[in-house]
């Protein structure tokens, strides 16, 4: 079949894919880590008005920075299970008492460890 064959079947059936032009990058951000596409191809595709994207190109994952995530509201993992290790409390615990020592690890082991004491 060819492409204009294809392009017109596609919008029989309610689907319209559009390439989004001039895209430098893309980021998928997780509490952890970040991947990022800088030679990414974008196309967005709506079928039956749900739009949605797909992304092709090489992707390079890279470590969230602690000052982002913690910017964003997060507190990383690795600060809760240190706190868990060190302090012998749950995961909710450990997240509570970092985020009232605004993100010090040190401090929220002690918090624990003077009320368990």
């Amino acid at each position: 079949m060819n492409p204009k064959q294809m392009k017109a079947m596609m919008k029989r059936m309610g689907i319209n894919q559009e390439e989004l032009a001039d895209v430098e990058e893309v980021v998928i951000r997780t509490r952890t880590k970040e991947i990022v596409f800088k030679d990414a191809a974008v196309t967005a595709v709506t079928v039956q008005g749900q739009k949605s994207y797909q992304i092709a190109g090489t992707p390079q994952e890279r470590e969230r920075k602690r000052d982002e995530a913690k910017a964003e509201g997060g507190i990383p993992e690795d600060d809760i299970k240190l706190v868990m290790e060190q302090a012998g409390c749950s995961a909710k615990e450990a997240r509570k008492a970092l985020e009232e020592t605004d993100g010090a690890p040190a401090e929220a082991i002690l918090k624990l460890m003077a009320s368990k004491g």
